[in-house]
């Protein structure tokens, strides 16, 4: 039997894939070990979404490709650029996000000498398959593959195409099952969590399935869109009051601009993405709330910039993904007039940034003194622990024990996270 090595790149569901990968390999009677130099074949599940992330990607692949053993190049990159892949490690066997149910067979015929290319597609689903966590208390529960969308910018569609939703029945049983190996949370994953559709069901119908489980455990939904999410908003919000279901809202809006927004092809407007915020925090005043927004799209104008700068000082978003513009090959943005240099894009981050930081510190200032639970879900730096509150509030603090649910009181205020002691 071999030993493998796996590594990930990338969003949550390249996190849950890469599990369900170490999870088949060991059933099938491979080691999974923790280091390169130790394996017999080594596994990479990659990313492409953006260009740092790409240029980290393919400066690994050539250190792996360096160690002159068998190497697997999976996830997103053989799928959508497979030229560069065979250009960097032309050795490699190459296996897309959706053959992930043969990665035994192409580890086993790459020790083997043989190179396989598993880019068909095939079984996409990835419920009730075995699984490595890399946290014993989190089971990420990919609902979806692919999206209902056409961004102008984005690449990953090339590689995951169209919307396939995983059967509900599925998805309730994998977690279920999550829940008595002894998992505390359940993240619903997907590129567009509210895009799920199965049997005339949609997320809503699904939050209150997963609600339901016995236990004591905690649900976090992860990025919706809002043009997904706005025909199922009344429902959304009813699942969402499930005291299982962190009060955490994910909904890109990627600009302030609605012009910027329609050259992304985003399908919405800046006032839908408003209606969606004022209806979640209405019903959940401390709700924590996460946007996305892009920098420097090909012709934003100052104001445009502006504008996307404006709606982040509203809303106050509790946390902010800031990207710089990079133009991605083969998706029609790349082409457009009006690049902006990188210089350009880097300050604008910048500005973005440090008004974040301070509308995140003030956030977080009015949590100090907040007494209450917390569900201990990972470690910290220096010894410390993290737990999560009921609105998914990070609280760093010592002294409690992982996968405990511990009374806290919040001390201090830092942006981004809370400071605690157990009380």
């Amino acid at each position: 039997m071999a030993r493998v090595y796996v590594e990930v790149f990338g969003c949550s569901a390249n996190v849950a894939d890469s599990e369900i990968a170490s999870g088949l390999l060991r059933e099938a009677g491979h080691t999974v070990v923790a280091s390169p130099e130790d394996a017999d074949a080594s596994i990479v599940l990659t990313c492409i979404v953006k260009t740092p992330t790409e240029l980290r990607v393919v400066r690994r692949l050539r250190e792996l490709s360096s160690l002159a053993r068998p190497l697997i190049v999976a996830g997103c990159m053989p799928k959508a650029e497979r030229e560069l892949v065979e250009e960097i490690a032309p050795g490699a066997s190459l296996m897309g996000p959706d053959d992930l149910h043969r990665v035994v067979e192409v580890v086993e015929a790459a020790i083997g000498g043989r190179r396989l290319e598993a880019l068909q597609g095939g079984r996409s689903e990835r419920t009730c398959l075995p699984r490595v966590r890399r946290n014993p208390l989190i089971h990420i529960a990919p609902i979806a593959s692919g999206c209902l969308g056409d961004c102008s910018y984005c690449i990953v569609k090339q590689a995951r195409g169209r919307l396939n939703s995983f059967p509900a029945d599925e998805i309730v049983e994998d977690a279920r099952r999550a829940l008595e190996q002894g998992c505390k949370e359940i993240w619903v994953t997907a590129e567009d969590t509210a895009a799920y559709r199965w049997r005339g069901e949609r997320l809503p119908q699904l939050l209150e399935a997963l609600s339901a489980l016995d236990g004591r455990f905690y649900i976090r939904v992860g990025m919706m869109t809002p043009n997904q999410a706005l025909p199922v908003l009344d429902e959304l919000t009813e699942a969402y009051r499930s005291e299982k279901v962190f009060k955490f809202l994910h909904v890109p809006v990627q600009s302030g601009s609605d012009e910027v927004l329609r050259r992304m092809r985003r399908r919405y407007t800046v006032d839908d993405f408003r209606c969606i915020v004022d209806r979640f925090r209405a019903a959940f005043p401390d709700l924590s709330l996460s946007t996305d927004i892009i920098c420097g799209f090909p012709g934003e104008t100052e104001e445009q910039f502006g504008a996307s700068m404006r709606l982040v000082e509203e809303v106050q978003p509790d946390v902010l993904n800031i990207s710089r513009f990079w133009p991605r090959p083969g998706t029609e943005a790349a082409e457009m007039e009006g690049q902006l240099h990188g210089r350009e894009t880097k300050r604008r981050s910048r500005r973005l940034t440090r008004l974040w930081r301070r509308l995140s510190l003030e956030r977080c200032l009015r949590w100090v003194g907040w007494r209450g639970k917390v569900l201990v879900d990972e470690l910290g730096r220096g010894g410390t622990l993290v737990g999560r509150n009921y609105a998914y509030k990070p609280v760093v603090l010592r002294g409690a024990a992982l996968g405990a649910f511990v009374e806290v009181r919040v001390t201090e205020a830092r942006a981004g996270y809370l400071l605690g002691r157990t009380v």
